[in-house]
């Protein structure tokens, strides 16, 4: 690790990035996320029409995030399609999704019965090869076909329905997963019943939870896109309905991906960096963190405020999280504050704990407990794209909270975001926007776990399939993960009158360091004040902080 000679504020920051971190977690999630073992199977399915009982199906209505509970819907509605195409509602369908399971050498399936007009999925095949020969000829030029690839071009010129499925057939021939995967996106989000459910059937076979990044990706995703056909725009699929793992489970796949991927790593860093830098000469400090979570990000904060020449200064902690994310610390707020003010004793720090068990998107300025001649810090680790702005309702709580805390004079506040954008994007570029962003993140955990590694598997059910389908299945208020790029955040803080906060270069260089016991093709620089951390071309973390 990078190590400061030089005087006081450098060795401060030395020691806050580079004290070991006792206790971990992912600030990336929601603490509770949950995917069955039936969301996997190698059976076939039955059945002589598509349809869908929402009430068993793996993506199930259920409540949790770490932004506050979903309400549920436990009606068991049925969605079938007709012979027109149509949609109809079925009450009592016996047309189920399978009880199902994985290991290292399942093959992803979704148990979704076959064509409504075909008992068999390679009867609609052929017969969609005899309409093909029918109209084009058996030796027939294919015309220029509609690019449907996942970077998003559009056709040069309108294509015909015959160049479509032509162009869709030979991506399922050819074995373009990417390609398949963004023409079921589109058929989905046309409402295009059959060659959604064509589609679906094909990929089945061609993702796996085991397999290549991309494969294990398109499991989940395909998980999304059944998840939002079968809703049928009336009851979105919320949460993954499984068998939940032990708190202690859930914590060991979290420290897991923190120990395996550097994003959570730089976002605290970067933060307690521009926090101790803000408060290296005040007595008496106020961190207010809208996702205290288990609480370790203050660890080695506390720790280099107690090394401080002069003494260390009396810390106020106000954490705000949802009372769901009790589960996966095993215990409430109460239980971080303890933790806490266990280790400040350790270190003779004088220390105050403040719990505010809400929403980050129900906080008001009486409930963080402001004080006069407090110097104040608020941290936003991970969790602004949570809050719901203009685009979902007539309450923004996006813009909301930051005029917030802007009217309570923080001497820093520091912002941590995935660099994606999937808040206000319409559903089709939604879709391609994951598949991209998430794809980087599924290619570097394989380059720390092996490809068999069963905790694998489970950190990226537990910790990114829920995510992942939340994007993809809801909208409205039911879509939570609403992220944007660092530059609509940029603009956001500006409007509430902030002003960026150069982040340490002492800090960077630090976090350089870091990377080198990571992947060589993690990725670090520095634009407009702000860090940005990605995986190869693929920016995935941005950091800032404002004043």
């Amino acid at each position: 690790m990078y190590a400061s000679q030089q005087h006081e504020k450098l060795d401060q920051s030395n020691r806050l990035v580079n004290l070991p971190v006792q206790e971990t977690e992912s600030y990336y999630l929601p603490p509770t996320q949950n995917v069955d073992n039936r969301l996997w199977s190698d059976e076939g399915s039955q059945g002589s029409h598509f349809s869908v009982h929402t009430s068993d199906l793996y993506c199930a209505l259920e409540s949790s995030t770490a932004t506050g509970s979903y309400p549920s819907n436990n009606s068991p509605s049925t969605v079938s399609f007709s012979s027109n195409g149509s949609s109809t509602s079925h009450p009592d369908s016996h047309s189920y999704l399978s009880d199902t399971h994985h290991s290292p050498d399942n093959t992803y399936t979704s148990r979704v019965s076959q064509s409504f007009f075909s008992d068999d999925v390679n009867d609609l095949k052929h017969k969609l090869r005899e309409l093909e020969t029918a109209m084009l000829g058996p030796d027939s030029d294919v015309m220029e076909s509609y690019n449907i690839g996942v970077s998003g071009g559009g056709p040069t010129q309108t294509p015909s329905e015959t160049d479509k499925w032509k162009h869709m057939m030979e991506m399922v021939s050819g074995g373009d997963l990417k390609g398949v995967l963004a023409a079921c996106a589109k058929a989905v989000g046309d409402n295009d019943l059959l060659t959604a459910e064509w589609l679906m059937s094909e990929l089945r076979p061609m993702v796996s939870v085991s397999g290549e990044p991309l494969q294990r990706l398109g499991a989940y995703m395909l998980e999304g896109l059944v998840a939002r056909l079968a809703s049928s725009g009336s009851s979105i699929y919320k949460a993954l309905k499984c068998k939940e793992p032990t708190s202690n489970e859930l914590l060991s796949y979290m420290h897991l991906l923190y120990e395996v991927c550097p994003y959570f790593k730089f976002g605290y860093m970067s933060a307690n960096g521009a926090i101790a830098e803000a408060m290296k000469d005040e007595n008496v400090i106020h961190i207010i963190d809208f996702q205290i979570s288990q609480g370790t990000q203050w660890f080695t904060v506390i720790q280099a405020l107690a090394a401080r020449l002069g003494g260390p200064p009396r810390i106020r902690i106000t954490g705000i999280d949802d009372s769901t994310s009790a589960y996966a610390r095993g215990g409430g707020l109460d239980f971080v504050g303890q933790r806490l003010k266990r280790l400040a004793e350790s270190c003779k720090v004088p220390f105050e704990f403040h719990a505010a068990a809400l929403s980050g998107s129900e906080v008001e300025v009486r409930d963080l407990g402001v004080r006069p001649g407090e110097a104040l810090a608020v941290n936003f680790p991970l969790i602004l794209h949570h809050m719901p702005d203009e685009s979902v309702g007539t309450h923004n709580h996006r813009d909301r909270l930051l005029r917030l805390v802007k009217s309570l004079s923080p001497k820093v506040v520091t912002l941590i975001e995935q660099e994606s954008n999937t808040n206000t994007a319409p559903f089709y570029h939604r879709f391609l926007e994951t598949l991209r962003y998430y794809l980087a993140i599924f290619e570097s955990i394989d380059a720390t776990l092996p490809r068999d590694h069963k905790e694998r598997i489970n950190v990226e059910q537990h910790c990114l399939a829920r995510e992942i389908v939340n994007i993809i299945a809801c909208e409205g208020a039911e879509r939570v993960e609403r992220h944007e790029v660092l530059g609509k955040w940029k603009s956001r803080f500006l409007m509430a009158g902030f002003k960026p906060y150069p982040l340490s270069p002492f800090v960077n260089a630090t976090i350089k360091n870091l990377l080198e016991s990571y992947c060589e093709n993690y990725k670090l620089h520095e634009r407009d004040g702000a860090l940005y951390l990605g995986w190869k071309s693929q920016n995935l973390v941005a950091s800032c902080a404002w004043k």
